[in-house]
């Protein structure tokens, strides 16, 4: 149970550092990492919320100026203990409401961004999927029209070949193509 105990609070301390404490470093972090003695949080009642809160595992609370342990059985602090409008942890210019607003708003972005990026890679699929679209069917016409005008040009072109042939006899009969050509 100590263990969760911590680990909530340096989770609730990474969140803090989100919200403004990131210029501390590392360096706080891995010192108030390790579990050491610390002074019980009752001790910095009526005193500042700066001092409070210098502590991780303390929770200072506007309505009365005390400064009470966080309970970490519960992620939020029950209203009984503090309303979360008066609630400061981490951070004294922040309360829960405005964190639990921001991380919803956050996860919601988050959700949103997910949900766009899928809808937009199912239609390019299905789109990449439907077939040729109207580029590529209107040069497939103009292909054909162009493959149908050359075919006409070569069937022009041997008939006028065939008009001189027949004009200089060179044209041999349908009839006998093995006749014998004949000088006069």
């Amino acid at each position: 149970m100590e263990t969760r105990g911590w680990l909530l609070a340096l989770w609730l301390q990474g969140l803090a550092l989100l919200w403004g404490r990131a210029g501390i470093g590392l360096a706080q972090l891995s010192t108030t990492a390790s579990p050491a003695p610390a002074q019980a949080c009752s001790e910095f009642s009526q005193k500042s919320c700066e001092e409070c809160l210098k502590n991780v595992s303390c929770l200072w609370c506007y309505t009365n100026n005390t400064c009470i342990d966080y309970p970490i059985r519960s992620i939020l602090p029950p209203s009984s203990l503090c309303s979360l409008s008066n609630a400061r942890w981490g951070i004294c210019w922040i309360n829960f409401e405005a964190v639990i607003i921001a991380i919803a708003v956050v996860a919601g972005l988050i959700l949103v961004s997910i949900a766009v990026c899928c809808c937009y890679c199912c239609y390019c699929r299905r789109r990449s999927r439907s077939g040729p679209d109207e580029e590529e069917e209107r040069l497939a016409r103009k292909r054909e029209e162009r493959r149908l005008q050359s075919l006409q040009r070569k069937h022009e072109r041997k008939l006028k070949h065939d008009e001189i042939r027949k004009k200089y006899g060179l044209l041999q009969d349908s009839d006998n193509p093995y006749s014998r050509f004949e000088n006069e």
